[in-house]
């Protein structure tokens, strides 16, 4: 048994059903059959083992995404399809989720950034990536800073933070909306 792939197993379950907040180092170690001295010859801390499981979710959930979306179609079509996989994930999958709840994102957030300084947002570079490829085929604006680019839908997974200010009943049709009208304004010319 290699001890570092099981505790990543067991961490990933037991965050996928208890939640990032309600698991410990502890019940992790002890369910590896481990003591809690060994969980840090692998892991630094729970945040580093929980950022290894996202890391590897949101890589899997790219891929998924990639494979099944027709990249090559019209911008507006494949960003709305990009955007409903994304939310979709948020809400399915636990440990996806866990990034976007308010009390504990920025606490993560900030602990990654801390440690070396980096985004693990796999999807802000695939979609950096995405635009440049569509400005380079002259499919969007080039007047816009291309690190801007991702932010406009960055924004779009942050809003859903805040459905219920908005009115849960209307929050999907919204950030359709907005989708559809950040993609517009992308992909005119400015006058």
């Amino acid at each position: 048994m290699d001890i570092r792939e099981e505790i990543f197993r067991i961490g990933k379950n037991l965050f996928g059903t208890k939640g990032f907040k309600k698991t410990n180092i502890k019940e992790i170690a002890q369910s590896a059959g481990i003591g809690v001295g060994t969980f840090y010859n692998y892991y630094a801390s729970k945040e580093r083992l929980f950022l290894e499981i996202y890391i590897q979710e949101n890589e899997n959930l790219k891929k998924r995404l990639m494979e099944s979306i027709d990249l090559d179609r019209e911008p507006a079509k494949v960003i709305r399809e990009l955007i409903e996989g994304n939310l979709e994930a948020i809400h399915t999958n636990p440990i996806l989720g866990e990034w976007y709840r308010k009390d504990f994102y920025k606490e993560l957030e900030q602990y990654y950034r801390n440690e070396d300084g980096t985004n693990i947002d796999s999807f802000r570079g695939f979609y950096l990536d995405l635009f440049r490829k569509w400005r380079a085929e002259g499919k969007i604006r080039e007047d816009i800073d291309e690190e801007l680019l991702p932010g406009f839908l960055d924004s779009l997974v942050y809003l859903d933070t805040h459905k219920e200010e908005i009115g849960l009943h209307y929050f999907p049709q919204m950030i359709q909306y907005l989708a559809e009208f950040i993609m517009q304004g992308l992909t005119k010319s400015p006058k």
